[in-house]
């Protein structure tokens, strides 16, 4: 059985980096991440999506389109629900020859 890298697998099978293909699909897993980590937050406070929704001043089904990445939402709403989680944010931006850690 010959192993190969899952590195591999995505440039077979989606596309070298860099492909329109590739770049939506890392999108897609950005966004995925980021409804997970509100949800993982969420669950550790102890807090329904309601009573999240509440604290941020948005719908329940804001934040369960949120957990679930089907929808695409404002920078300034996903600050609040981390602010009302109580968590801090870190942003990374790559530039070609530097990379800015913003906290």
């Amino acid at each position: 059985m010959k192993t190969v890298s899952l590195n591999t697998m995505i440039d077979k099978h989606i596309g070298k980096v860099g492909t329109k293909r590739r770049d939506s699909f890392e999108n897609e897993l950005k966004i995925d991440l980021l409804g997970n980590a509100i949800k993982k937050a969420r669950q550790e406070r102890h807090l329904t999506q309601e009573q999240l929704g509440e604290l941020v001043g948005v719908q329940k089904a804001q934040i369960s389109k949120l957990e679930n990445s089907i929808t695409n939402a404002r920078f300034e709403t996903i600050l609040k629900v981390f602010t009302a989680l109580g968590a801090k944010v870190n942003f990374n931006v790559e530039l070609s020859d530097k990379l800015l850690t913003l906290s």
